[in-house]
Order: structure tokens, then C-alpha cells, then sequence
């Protein structure tokens, strides 16, 4: 299929010809070209090689742009990084099932196939579209343009999609984030997946990454948590009753906005920040048994579980009544930020609350701890220059100089001379 020329990074281009002199046919795969067609800049670049039979050959022309990384050796599969561009080269290969956890495959290179078998193994026709950049020619299949011009998400092959269960998430995922409708018949043969207890073998960590594409690169992270209730999968989180309140669904998606409003760029805490808007109707106790199904990280549960603890703060603090005060003391729990983030998502739509988040920000800003906690102005080596020595007491004498210099906005000078009357 002819097109127009797809722009590519010069090294690519390079290194394509470089593999053409040794006899290989390049074909760029997956991602990259489904992203061109959507108008998506691409910043990881997958190639499939074919009439090469050792992966030694293409290493040594790699090399010659970068080092080389060995992500699959055994199954033919290169990487490199280039001015912050991901390439990954890999022999063509088949895929056969051999067991019941998702990465149960016999991988077997077989440069000799034509391109459409090689296409075979993968999961949707929007993602079996090929480019063979010398030739300017697209290699489709099975229709993915097609589909991606209608907004559809289609499998490929119904036995072989069924036989990994992890497609599932990525249906609901890919369906998010370019907002497709799921084809009736992909519909039916996930939750034949589901029929078949076959998404007990995935691996949490799996989960959470598909998870992590949703909350990262959905413009409406609500229509994955729709269609995962439609398709029955909320049954594996419990804690949610088999349903997510509109509420959530609304929060998660002006969450999206507030983000871009607001530049965050750190993908940790983009990530936390939903799981907080998901969980936000659940206890303590269902908190971290959901967040253990997702993830084993317990940094991230913790932090989840304590800003949820004061999500609804802002609604018990008034613009008028010891805010600067209210906010001192919140600077100690969590990141004031954060929870003006919350209370922003969850009433996006009445006029007054970006006007409250606003102000909000602009005191802490004033008081130097939107992000960080107030800085204690006494600290022990203080109470010891006061001739005392460390003991139990400490914490006590501590927590009463943190109190002066919170309510009554005492400096340091002043704490030190009310603790000399009182501990002296």
C-alpha cells in the first residue's frame, strides 16, 4: 500500500539502508505506525528484520551508532538509544502457547515468513500495520487502517488472542486511550478470557502497567474502568462492588485536565494521584487490598492511604477561619498540593472551586510548603543548647515548640526565650 513518505529520525533512516547492504528487510512495526496514522509523535521505533538468520549480523551494524543492549538474545531482539529515541530491532518470529501463565510462549525466529504470517502473532489489527521504509510502502494485513480510521479495536486471529490473557487489559487500554469502540466479536473473546479463569495467571505487575498507559496517556481514563465493568472484570477487585460510581469515572477524567492545566510532569505522582481519585470511596482495610492486587510497592499504598485519609480536609476549612494555620498543620501529613488536586477533581464543575484551589495554592506558595512540609524553626540541638539533655521529653518539648511557631506564629528567638521560662 503506497502513502505518503513517513518522516523518520535520520539515524533510523541510516541504519535501515545500513541493514538493506547485509541482505535484511526491515519493516518498522506496532506502536510507531499506528501512533503516524493518529498524528501521535513517536519517540520508540520497532523494527522486525527478516531474511537474517544471526542476530550477530545486525548487532554489528548497530554498534556502529551505539551500544547495543541484549533485551532477548534468545529470541532475537536488540535495543538501542539514540538522542532520546527508543529502538528496538528484532528477528521475525512465531509464537506458540505452552502453558497457562501469560508468558507461557514457545518463541521460535523464523526470518523466512512473509510479512503477514509474522503479523499473526500479534494481538489487534491496528498494531499488525507495517512500514518498509525503503519502498515507501505500508504493509496492512488485516485491515488496521481501516479499523483505525473507523475507531474500532479488532483482533487479529480469535485463537491466538484468547491464549493470552493479558490482551484483555491491553483492549481495555488501547480502547481508552484512543477512545475506539471495542469490535462485538474482541468483546466476546475477552470475556471468554474471563469464562475461562484464565486472567488468574496474570501477574499483578502486568496489570499495573496497563493501568499505568490509562492513567498516563488517556485524554478519559473513565472509559477503561467502563468497560472494564461491562466485560465482568471488577469482579477480581472486589473492593469496588463490581461498580465505579459516576462520580469517580467524572473526577478521573477532570483529573486529566488539571494536569495539563497544571504542567505535572512527574509520572509517580500522576499515577498516585489517580489511584487516590479511584479509591477515594473505600476504607482503609479495601485501600491497600486493592493497591496489593495492582502493585507490591509499598511506598506508593502509603502514600495513596495517607492523602486519602485528608482528602475531604478542604471542606471543613473555610478561606476565613485560621487557614494559614489549618494549612501549617496540613503541610505535616501530606502535600498540600496534592490534596487541593483532589478536592479540584472532585468539584471541577462548580464555579467557585478553582477559585478555592487557587487561593489555596497562593498561601502555601506565601508560607514556602505547598510541596513540603513546614520547616520546624527549634530542633533538638536547640533544646540541648539549653543545657538539657536528650530524653523521653524531647518529643514533647519538641512538639510544643512546633506548636508555638504554628499558632501563634512565633520566630525562633521567641520559642527559645518562652522555653527557657518554662523548662528552666
Amino acid at each position: 500500500m503506497q502513502n505518503k513518505k513517513m518522516p523518520l529520525p535520520f539515524i533510523l533512516e541510516q541504519i535501515l539502508v545500513d541493514l538493506k547492504n547485509i541482505g535484511a528487510r526491515s519493516i518498522l512495526v506496532g506502536g510507531c505506525i499506528r501512533d503516524y496514522f493518529l498524528d501521535i509523535p513517536c519517540k520508540d521505533y520497532d523494527i522486525e528484520i527478516f531474511n537474517i538468520y544471526k542476530i550477530e549480523e545486525i548487532s554489528s551494524i548497530l554498534s556502529k551508532y551505539a551500544s547495543v543492549k541484549f533485551i532477548g538474545k534468545s529470541f532475537g531482539v536488540l535495543s538501542l538509544s539514540i538522542n532520546n529515541i527508543d529502538f528496538d530491532f528484532a528477528l521475525a518470529r512465531s509464537e506458540i502457547k505452552t502453558g497457562l501463565k501469560h508468558q507461557d510462549f514457545e518463541v521460535k525466529t523464523n526470518t523466512t515468513l512473509s510479512y503477514k504470517q509474522a503479523a499473526l502473532r500479534r494481538d489487534f489489527t491496528i498494531n499488525s500495520i507495517g512500514y518498509d521504509f525503503l519502498k515507501n510502502e505500508f504493509l496492512d494485513p488485516f485491515d488496521g487502517i481501516k479499523d483505525l480510521k473507523h475507531k474500532i479495536l479488532k483482533h487479529i486471529n480469535a485463537k491466538t488472542f484468547i491464549e493470552d490473557p493479558l490482551r484483555v487489559y491491553r483492549a481495555i487500554s488501547l480502547s481508552s486511550r484512543f477512545e475506539l469502540s471495542l469490535d462485538k466479536i474482541t468483546f466476546n473473546l475477552c470475556k471468554q478470557v474471563l469464562i475461562n479463569n484464565d486472567l488468574d495467571y496474570l501477574p499483578k505487575e502486568r496489570i499495573y502497567e496497563e493501568f499505568k498507559k490509562i492513567f498516563l496517556k488517556s485524554n478519559k481514563p473513565s472509559l477503561a474502568f467502563i468497560l472494564l465493568e461491562k466485560l465482568g472484570i471488577l469482579r477480581y477487585f472486589c473492593e469496588f462492588d463490581n461498580h465505579i460510581n459516576s462520580h469517580i469515572l467524572t473526577s478521573m477524567d477532570n483529573l486529566v485536565q488539571i494536569i495539563r492545566k497544571l504542567q505535572i510532569q512527574d509520572e509517580y505522582r500522576i499515577l498516585y494521584l489517580f489511584y487516590c481519585i479511584l479509591c477515594q470511596n473505600l476504607g482503609t482495610k479495601s485501600i491497600k487490598t486493592f493497591l496489593f492486587k495492582v502493585t507490591n510497592e509499598k511506598k506508593i499504598t502509603q502514600i495513596i492511604s495517607n492523602l486519602l485519609v485528608y482528602q475531604d480536609c478542604f471542606n471543613e476549612i473555610t478561606l476565613k477561619n485560621n487557614l494559614t494555620i489549618k494549612l501549617k498543620k496540613l503541610s505535616l501529613n501530606v502535600n498540600i498540593e496534592d490534596v487541593a488536586i483532589l478536592y479540584w477533581s472532585k468539584n471541577f464543575n462548580q464555579k467557585a472551586s478553582k477559585d478555592i484551589f487557587e487561593y489555596i495554592i497562593k498561601v502555601s506558595i506565601k508560607l514556602n510548603i505547598k510541596n513540603i512540609a513546614i520547616k520546624r524553626l527549634v530542633c533538638g540541638k536547640d533544646i540541648i543548647s539549653l543545657g538539657l539533655k536528650p530524653s523521653k521529653k524531647f518529643k514533647n518539648i519538641l512538639a510544643y515548640a512546633l506548636n508555638l511557631q504554628i499558632e501563634k506564629n512565633l520566630e525562633k528567638e521567641q520559642i527559645i526565650e518562652l522555653l527557657k521560662v518554662t523548662l528552666l
